[in-house]
């Protein structure tokens, strides 16, 4: 198994050091600083939403466009070779006896079930954490650099890798040593309660995330005084967003990419940009992406959504009650692995669970994209800046590919895609033209 880790391991470098060696220079993937507005966009009588729509889209480049096409169809890929390396993972932790070591040991340590789990939970996560890092270091690492989209050193991805496993560490035993639990005292009603605290779980995440988490991988500041920040206050008090909070944070550390939020709950409420927002973009490029972010924030997406998102799992952990058992009969009574109770069945489970996941991924992206969808409305309709959006929209297309198929696009795409962006704030501007001074 040793032998076989590494030689992973260096094929994945290998390949990674390739595609670095490819990698586009920034400045010819991105698009100019500031606001551009196309000949054919501009309003007028005769103004045309598809020429103008098109006029937008033709500000990428054919080598632009190949390259977006290609990061963005080639995650396609990715999503099934990552589940195919997530099994050989899960089959390496069962055939090689693996999964049974860490819960003897776990069972040596303490012989309470609640803490037993724990700790072989702990133990899990480290080592698949070790047996998926070639993986990790290419999907997140070096092909992100041959794409123009890092910044980051292999040694500070390695460092914030780390903060991520860690705080996993701190979580995600006590989120196992919880399931089995249910397991063992609800029986055949298990999924149900799992189910349920899905969704508890992940909103107290998302309460605590911005607070405690966020600031461990960027630094928060103050967004100071200047037309900047007049105008999101301005925004804000216009949608009812309960604060003054405006902060930036330093994401260009890490990423060429843009973005923004606006999170919080029970006062603790913030707004906050990224720094390549602030110095790549225009006033009405922020504008339009703060409007299309306090639109998720009015319009309560985040539980909305995670209500969704914990029926998708809540019906994931019933497909795994429904089948673990015969899972155990074929591939774990052999290797030791008796009944669903036991800790070391895990990898069976998640095996099972990740399948159901690869399968769901058209409806979890589909509900996300509604979401997505109704924030751009959102935001052209408070922040009336068609210009901006639909020039902030193309700079996502440099790694977002623009124009997909219909079914592409259910089943890939968790936001709309940039064509369908740009010709909603085409089709906004021409139905507001005299709000408009662009």
């Amino acid at each position: 198994m040793r032998h076989l880790f590494v030689a992973i391991l260096c094929f994945f470098f290998f390949i990674g050091t390739l595609s670095a060696q490819q990698a586009p220079a920034p400045g010819a993937r991105e698009l100019p600083a500031g606001l551009i507005v196309p000949d054919a966009a501009k309003p007028g009588p005769d103004f045309d939403v598809d020429k103008a729509t098109d006029a937008y889209i033709d500000l990428l480049t054919p080598e632009q466009r190949q390259n977006s096409d290609a990061y963005f169809e080639g995650g396609y890929w990715l999503e099934l070779w990552g589940f195919l390396y997530g099994l050989m993972v899960c089959a390496i932790f069962i055939v090689s006896g693996l999964s049974v070591k860490m819960r003897n040991l776990s069972k040596r340590v303490s012989h309470r079930p609640w803490l037993y789990t724990a700790i072989y939970g702990a133990l899990w996560l480290v080592a698949a954490e070790i047996l998926s890092l070639p993986w990790a270091l290419y999907t997140d690492y070096f092909r992100e650099h041959a794409y123009g989209l890092s910044n980051l050193s292999l040694g500070a991805w390695f460092g914030e890798a780390g903060k991520g496993r860690l705080i996993s560490l701190v979580i995600v035993p006590w989120l196992v040593s919880g399931i089995f639990a249910a397991v063992r005292k609800a029986g055949d009603t298990w999924w149900l309660r799992a189910g349920i605290a899905s969704f508890a779980v992940l909103l107290l995440l998302i309460m605590i995330s911005p607070v405690f988490i966020n600031p461990l991988f960027n630094e928060y500041k103050p967004l100071p005084d200047g037309p900047v920040k007049s105008a999101i206050l301005s925004l804000a008090r216009a949608n009812q967003i309960p604060t003054d909070n405006v902060k930036y944070f330093d994401a260009s550390k890490q990423t060429t990419r843009v973005s923004a939020n606006v999170s919080g709950f029970m006062g603790t409420t913030q707004i906050s940009l990224n720094d390549n927002l602030l110095n790549k973009t225009s006033l009405p490029e922020v504008k339009a992406v703060m409007g299309h972010e306090m639109g998720h924030y009015v319009l309560n997406h985040a539980v909305r959504n995670l209500a969704y998102i914990s029926l998708v799992l809540m019906f994931g952990f019933w497909v795994v009650h429904k089948l673990i058992d015969q899972a155990i009969t074929r591939f774990g009574v052999r290797y030791g692995i008796s009944e669903r109770t036991d800790p070391a069945v895990l990898p069976i489970a998640v095996a099972v669970f990740s399948f159901y996941m690869l399968l769901a991924t058209p409806v979890i992206n589909s509900i996300i994209r509604t979401a997505e969808k109704e924030a751009d409305l959102y935001g052209l309709n408070s922040a009336r800046e068609p210009h901006g959006f639909a020039t902030a929209a193309m700079r996502l297309s440099t790694y977002r590919k623009i124009h997909p198929g219909y079914w592409e696009e259910v089943i890939f795409y968790d936001h709309p895609s940039g064509y369908d962006r740009v010709h909603s704030s085409m089709l906004w501007l021409r139905e507001n033209q005299d709000l408009s001074a662009k």
